[in-house]
């Protein structure tokens, strides 16, 4: 499954599923959580149950409820049967919350893309989502409630950068996700209006080792799709340094194009044709 984008859609507001489908995201992300409240979550959940018993023409993930919300129950009730192409699980802390999910959605439950840092406790288990990897569909993270848990102003510096506390969140997340061998999701960029930022962002993230990143508007799809997509100059190095290693079996290191390559270029390069679909 290519997740370069996931765009949120308010659980709730099903007349935007058809939109949000059309954006051109690889995925959606039907919000049983922050975006519903309560008196509306079980609307919510027979709209996106509907939806998902239609056969719909992107892969729909379902961000559930936290594990001790007292929601979790009636939502798992209402989706698992419906197949959803994942769970999103919010406030995750670890292989631990992602047992329990199982242990809770059963031998039917989807694939899992855990929110890995929005509490404290979180952050000291970034490490052990290895442990249920094969269950996992990538990892993600977010820097909104984690600063909102510990009574912090803000996650962000005045021109947008993340404070270094929540650029080491950032990092564990990325490391965490490369060491289950999954799917490193970078979180939402908030400012809906800037586009310039937008990109500058999901450069970033690209270049830093993420594969693919959260969107809250249609809008953000595009560039984000863009962005985590190599381009075609990339994809002929890629090859050529994968065409240059076959011809020469057992070498170390190469010359190409008058510059050394060695074995981690070659693994880069079969990453990068891997995502693009080519090997």
């Amino acid at each position: 499954m290519r997740l370069r984008s996931l765009l949120f859609v308010p659980g709730d507001r099903p007349e935007r599923f058809p939109k949000a489908a059309a954006s051109g995201a690889d995925a959606l992300i039907l919000d049983l959580e922050d975006s519903v409240a309560p008196e509306a979550k079980a609307r919510a959940r027979e709209a996106i149950g509907e939806w998902l018993r239609s056969a719909p023409p992107v892969p729909s993930f379902v961000r559930i409820n936290p594990l001790d919300s007292g929601h979790v129950g009636a939502d798992l009730r209402a989706i698992v049967a419906a197949r959803p192409a994942g769970i999103v699980l919010p406030k995750a802390e670890g292989q631990d919350s992602v047992a329990r999910l199982l242990e809770l959605a059963g031998a039917d439950c989807p694939p899992i893309l855990p929110i890995a840092t929005e509490t404290p406790a979180a952050i000291f288990a970034l490490g052990s989502y290895r442990a249920y990897a094969e269950r996992l569909v990538g990892l993600t993270w977010g820097a909104e409630d984690l600063p909102a848990a510990i009574g912090a102003a803000s996650s962000r510096e005045e021109d947008g950068r993340y404070t270094p506390p929540y650029e080491m969140v950032r990092a564990l997340t990325l490391f965490g996700a490369h060491a289950a061998g999954v799917a490193a999701i970078e979180t939402v960029y908030p400012n809906i209006a800037d586009s310039e930022g937008l990109a500058a962002y999901v450069a970033r993230g690209r270049r830093d080792g993420f594969t693919g990143m959260m969107a809250i508007h249609p809008s953000q799809v595009e560039t984000i799709n863009r962005g985590f997509s190599p381009s075609e100059a990339e994809i002929d190095q890629a090859k050529a340094i994968v065409a240059l290693f076959a011809a020469h079996p057992g070498v170390g290191a190469l010359k190409l194009d008058g510059k050394m390559v060695d074995r981690p270029h070659l693994k880069q390069a079969e990453a990068l044709l891997a995502r693009a679909g080519v090997l």
